[in-house]
């Protein structure tokens, strides 16, 4: 008896377990599927604003986007040190670090502590900083040589992404950067989390103290345009107000001079997203790298040849854009062969074949990437030659996934450290942490669903001949992915997301039964116009912004009419003036000629109705 009921709570733990993990895993697929989209809704964006410069009826209202003028000084003429000091003054008031240059080891360990208080640089300090950054960074090759032989080991870390607790829990665990203490930061050290600059400050400081010791690759989030996107910019234009702009054109070409990739002992290549067929080392190392400020704006000569990029059709020489796109943008994959990386709409995938012919090619022994989330904070592909190591825990949700770094000793044979910072996720148990990431990733998942909500309905109808609002389980499940392409297990989530009758027939329009508009919009609007504006929310404020020179957050409605007009026209978006006018004169609540674009946004939010009641 004791046996058997040994073996029921065995057997009920591992049942128990086993959906957990299932429900961890596709809410992390959740996750993934919608970044990734989000990335080519982000190419498509760095299109449109190419479009937008060609077409747009006041071309300057939209080109300081590419070059201020009123700042460009700071990168032309490279103002030095003490002409900062005698352009910008830091009051008696200001209680943050002073540095002065060149910087000390005390410099940094004052940054620390000032950042563990949420503490800000004074602007003048960080122009300082970037300047000197940028000098010390023009001196460096485009592929940067390491050898263990004058360090025990070396440690790579893969993306921070803003979170400045996981850099600070690095320093923690494996000691601040030294000459005996040799570190690798393997790019994206920007956007998604609210500390990329304090992330900047660090480490071009320990650049700066131990420019042989510390050594930074560009990741595909060093682009002005992704932080348009994905926070930086919001970061930075709030945390220095007066000069913000100086900073980020300064920043725009401090990210332009980052190496592109590192070798250690000849045998470890690092860079931050993959190879190609076509990856050539001495092509890299040949470049010159700064002269493409932004992989979401290539130069006309490739915009040129826009189709033979995105099919990939072999050339007689590399393309320098191509190239570079593919070391920041490229995931491997289990598969031989190199294909166009249709997730993120940029790089490619590229199988162990690939790998093999690069490593005969050069002599390599392993290669170390990032780019990629991965739940335990690293993993080994391609029989153990490609490694991926990704830094950033709980990037998703508190408690999704760890973050890890590698340890390389002398002999090459790869340490892996994981980690994750706790502030909420001890006092929860397994099962409260798994609730709290599904719960957040299918509310990202439903907002999706309610902005392709005429796509979707019209796709239901298509399974649905008889009119009876029901469908197949499998009908509703090949109708979702034919939409919205995410390559999720729906029917696993049909439960989450749809109703069903007794007779197992999924009711499609329960899909949308508990999300609505942020704001009532009145209702001779156009009903496909609304959805569609909800859809590239994100797009517009990026938009907007830019077009907002004064930041004062109004946009006129002729602007918001000529700039939609334009966006619609781009993306292929059928669109009538009426319903357009309409919408316009419907969000211009204190009717003064202005959209507040704050109000704009928040009009344009999916809510989630249990929500709302429950608040």
């Amino acid at each position: 008896t004791v046996i058997r009921a040994a073996i029921l709570i065995q057997n009920w733990y591992r049942l128990t377990m086993a959906r957990l993990e299932m429900r961890r895993r596709y809410s992390l697929s959740i996750f993934q599927s919608i970044e990734y989209a989000d990335e080519q809704d982000q190419l498509q964006l760095s299109n449109f604003f190419t479009f937008m410069l060609d077409h747009c009826t006041h071309p300057d209202s939209v080109s300081h986007i590419f070059t201020s003028p009123s700042v460009s000084q700071v990168v032309d003429e490279g103002l030095s040190l003490t002409e900062f000091e005698k352009k910008i003054d830091v009051p008696d008031s200001y209680c943050g670090p002073r540095l002065s240059f060149p910087l000390t080891v005390e410099d940094a360990n004052a940054l620390l502590h000032a950042f563990r208080n949420e503490q800000l640089l004074h602007a003048r300090y960080v122009l300082q900083l970037l300047s000197e950054t940028r000098r010390v960074l023009k001196e460096m090759p485009n592929i940067t040589h390491l050898s263990t032989s004058y360090s025990k080991e070396i440690t790579v870390c893969g993306d921070l992404h803003g979170k400045l607790d996981d850099l600070l829990l690095i320093f923690y665990k494996n000691g601040l950067p030294s000459e005996q203490n040799r570190y690798v930061f393997n790019g994206d050290f920007v956007d998604r989390g609210q500390n990329s600059m304090e992330i900047l400050i660090i480490l071009f400081a320990f650049l700066l103290i131990y420019p042989n010791d510390l050594h930074l690759n560009r990741g595909n989030h060093e682009d002005y345009i992704m932080n348009l996107r994905y926070g930086f910019t919001k970061e930075v234009s709030k945390k220095y107000k007066d000069h913000g702009k100086q900073i980020l054109c300064l920043l725009r070409d401090v990210f332009s001079w980052l190496p592109l990739a590192t070798i250690i002992d000849s045998k470890v290549l690092i860079l931050h997203g993959g190879i190609s067929d076509t990856t050539d080392l001495e092509f890299l190392n040949a470049l010159e790298r700064n002269k493409l400020k932004s992989l979401m704006r290539p130069p006309k000569s490739v915009r040129d040849r826009q189709d033979q990029v995105k099919e990939r059709i072999p050339t007689t020489r590399p393309i320098c854009y191509l190239q570079i796109l593919d070391i920041l943008w490229s995931d491997p994959r289990s598969q031989n062969g190199c294909t166009p990386n249709k997730c993120r709409g940029g790089g490619c995938y590229f199988g162990p074949d690939v790998t093999a012919k690069l490593f005969e090619k050069y002599n390599l022994k392993m290669l170390i990437r990032s780019h990629e989330f991965k739940p335990e904070g690293y993993e080994i592909s391609h029989d153990g030659k490609v490694i991926t190591i990704f830094s950033a825990s709980n990037y998703y949700e508190e408690g999704s996934n760890r973050g890890a770094y590698i340890k390389l000793n002398p002999e090459l044979i790869p340490r892996f450290v994981q980690y994750r910072v706790s502030k909420y996720t001890r006092r929860q148990n397994l099962r409260e942490r798994v609730g709290t990431i599904e719960s957040s990733a299918l509310k990202s998942l439903r907002e999706k669903i309610y902005a392709h909500r005429a796509e979707l309905t019209n796709a239901f109808a298509q399974y649905d001949l008889n009119g009876t609002g029901k469908i197949s389980v499998n009908d509703w499940a090949a109708a979702m992915e034919s939409v919205l392409q995410l390559e999720l297990p729906w029917r696993m989530l049909r439960s989450q997301l749809a109703q069903t009758n007794s007779d197992g027939e999924v009711d499609f329009m329960s899909c949308f039964y508990d999300l609505k508009m942020g704001q009532p919009i009145k209702e001779q609007v156009q009903p496909a116009l609304v959805e569609t504006l909800c859809r590239y929310r994100r797009d517009l404020e990026i938009i907007f912004n830019v077009i907002d020179k004064d930041h004062s957050g109004l946009i006129s409605l002729e602007e918001f009419g000529q700039t939609w007009k334009l966006f619609a026209s781009h993306l292929g978006i059928d669109m009538h003036d009426e319903s357009l006018d309409k919408l316009v004169l419907s969000i211009d609540y204190n009717k003064d000629g202005h959209i507040d674009f704050n109000e704009f946004l928040e009009a344009f939010h999916v809510v989630h109705r249990l929500e709302k009641k429950a608040n």
